[in-house]
């Protein structure tokens, strides 16, 4: 009979079947169901589009950038690291098509890494277009891995298996006193010495703005000393390349590993690829597949053969051509294993640790960071190379994205963070912050940290400008209510999002007079604003409405409207959030996520502005608590007050 632990592995693999096929339904819904016009219209084609330039880049590559020529500026679906296939509308037996990745995308072009050395005859031939593929690579790796923890006997993996499911308890070696690292503080040495003397699990509890990415990299800098070498992952490329950097600074040596086209440019040079390029072999390499290419053109010359002796000369041109490329990998994988034997931190996310050169290596400590986004069956594929794991994150924060309902509702979104949280002495919570204002802060210490947090005394009464008589500039928090505004919430029927046309104008004349104001204040620095919402419909209205203001001569340094998740790990001076929701019947749809709102109430430094409809909103208790601790410290504003 199953063991708990293997119950609920076995009932994880059920729920990756119905996310899986929730996806696909939804992928199928937007694209393969619907014509090219409304997938057009759903953000998920581009079509046609046209080749700006093309070149071979890193990993010798095909680098392409493309524009689309008509639906120009609609919101789209294409973003860095999507697979994407290129395709041609020409009418012929062969499909013309080829995948390529997303190097880096925008309002009107891509930039894609294809998946070939050149394009294809038929890119030159009829109008071409640019689909979103479904990614099925992640849920292969996810499913093969529970099958390795569910058949794992007398090993470690059976042992931290159990260790979750709280069978077995955790272990831990005397913490080492001496560990005390100058320029942190004593709860951020306290959670290193926690984690390093783990013998199985831990976790550096990271609220906003306490300084856990720098913790964690510093707990990575001590392993180093007794381990000749880490794995350290992360669910999203930018958290990985984020670690990447920092580590880099330490002056440890970093081997990132991943598709070029979901690396940041500025870190190329510790990539595979990157460091490839700056081998001693790299000139011998180049030259073995220049020759190649001219080997395949010499025998592409004979395409219609007649004769046996073209025959024969078309077969030694090939053979020559396959025996450039065999010796140029031959000489690339030295350099590869060459690298990862020197390397002492290795940086990826988790369907990456599965890279070919990767299958054979084992580490004694897997650091994995940003543990609240990951699902637990993603956290198992790299764990399986690892005899212990140190999460680092924060279970009030954004979640693991799930698509199915049913699959949410039966615990699919539960991870393995929010299960370490809840074993004896697993975790360590940082406690200092320094990002904001003490009472932008104190509304989510008190909600989801019971008050353990404290506001560092370098932010604790930072304001826009505290000598001020204007409320714009001396208050750190407004929550401007547009309760009977008549502001009512919109939905776009094509991509059933939502949007408040009444709340974005509201939102940039409280910009703007607060940017007035702040010009006649005696202030030197330029303000840095982040504006926030929970619907791409509205980011979308407000990135289009930003075009619309005069902000040229005003005291701004930079304004960035992005998405919730677009603004983790951010900060700026002042957050705008538009909430959007307004509407007779109190639905609030995600925005009951109230982790993701932890999010982003949290982003702002000296002044958060809140913009909601608190007869829609207010009627949950998060929302609720959030509209009285305004009313209680004089933050709560109506709308009314700016409307004339």
């Amino acid at each position: 009979m199953d063991s708990p632990s293997i119950k609920h592995l076995r009932l994880l693999k059920e729920l990756l079947l119905v996310e899986r096929e929730e996806d696909f339904m939804q992928y199928k819904e937007e694209f393969l169901k619907a014509g090219i016009e409304r997938r057009k219209q759903n953000g998920v084609t581009w079509y046609p589009i046209q080749i700006l330039n093309s070149e071979i880049g890193y990993g010798e590559l095909l680098q392409i950038e493309v524009e689309r020529t008509t639906n120009l500026d609609m919101p789209h679906h294409f973003s860095t690291g999507k697979n994407i296939s290129l395709f041609s509308n020409k009418q012929a037996e062969e499909q013309n098509e080829v995948i390529g990745t997303i190097k880096r995308s925008g309002k009107n072009k891509m930039l894609i890494i294809l998946h070939v050395e050149e394009l294809p005859d038929w890119a030159y031939d009829g109008k071409l277009g640019v689909n979103i593929q479904f990614d099925d690579n992640s849920y292969t790796e996810m499913q093969k891995a529970l099958d390795v923890v569910i058949n794992a006997r007398n090993c470690k993996q059976a042992e931290l298996r159990e260790i979750f499911s709280g069978q077995q308890k955790l272990s831990f070696e005397k913490q080492d006193e001496n560990i005390m690292i100058p320029n942190l503080n004593l709860s951020q040495n306290r959670a290193i010495r926690h984690a390093l003397s783990a013998n199985d699990v831990a976790v550096i509890h990271g609220p906003p703005g306490t300084g856990k990415t720098t913790t964690l990299v510093q707990a990575i800098r001590l392993t180093l000393q007794t381990e000749k070498q880490v794995l350290v992952c992360a669910p999203t490329n930018t958290a990985v390349d984020l670690l990447t950097e920092k580590l880099h600074e330490q002056g440890v040596k970093v081997l990132r590993v991943g598709h070029p086209a979901r690396v940041f440019e500025e870190l190329m040079g510790m990539t595979i690829d990157g460091q490839i390029q700056s081998s001693e072999y790299y000139k011998d390499i180049k030259n073995l597949r220049k020759n190649a290419e001219e080997y395949f053109r010499m025998a592409g010359k004979y395409k219609r053969v007649f004769g046996r002796e073209d025959a024969q000369q078309r077969a030694a041109f090939y053979a020559e051509a396959k025996n450039c490329i065999k010796e140029a990998r031959l000489l690339e994988d030295h350099v590869v294993n060459t690298l990862f034997d020197e390397a002492q931190v290795i940086c990826c996310t988790p369907v990456t640790s599965t890279n070919r050169s990767l299958i054979k290596r084992t580490f004694d400590t897997l650091f994995f960071d940003e543990a609240s986004q990951a699902l637990e069956p993603m956290v198992w594929i790299p764990l399986l190379k690892c005899k212990r794991v140190i999460f680092s994150g924060d279970h009030f924060q954004l979640p693991p994205v799930v698509k199915s309902q049913q699959a949410k509702k039966e615990g699919l979104d539960v991870t393995l963070l929010d299960t370490c949280m809840k074993l004896e002495n697993a975790s360590s919570l940082l406690t200092r912050q320094y990002r904001m204002h003490n009472a932008i802060m104190s509304f989510s210490n008190s909600y989801f940290y019971k008050n353990e947090l404290e506001a560092d005394i370098s932010v604790k009464d930072a304001l826009l400008d505290a000598t001020s008589d204007s409320d714009f500039l001396k208050l750190p928090i407004e929550l401007v209510d547009t309760a009977g505004c008549s502001f009512d919430e919109m939905q776009n029927p094509e991509t059933l999002s939502m949007l408040n046309r009444g709340e974005a104008d509201l939102l940039y004349k409280h910009l703007n007079l607060l940017l007035e104001q702040y010009g006649y204040s005696k202030q030197q620095h330029h303000i840095m604003v982040g504006i926030i919402s929970p619907y791409k419909e509205q980011i979308e209205l407000l990135k289009e409405k930003l075009t619309e203001q005069d902000l040229n001569n005003k005291p701004i340094g930079h304004i960035s409207v992005k998405t919730i998740d677009g603004f983790q790990g951010e900060e700026r001076d002042v957050i705008y959030i538009s909430l959007v929701r307004s509407n007779s019947n109190s639905e609030i749809g995600f925005l009951s996520d109230i982790r993701r709102m932890n999010v982003a109430l949290t982003r702002a430094k000296k002044k958060l502005v809140v913009i909601m409809d608190t007869a829609t909103v207010g009627n949950h208790p998060f929302y609720k608590a959030f509209t009285e601790y305004c009313e209680k410290n004089g933050f709560y504003k109506s709308a009314w007050e700016f409307l004339y």
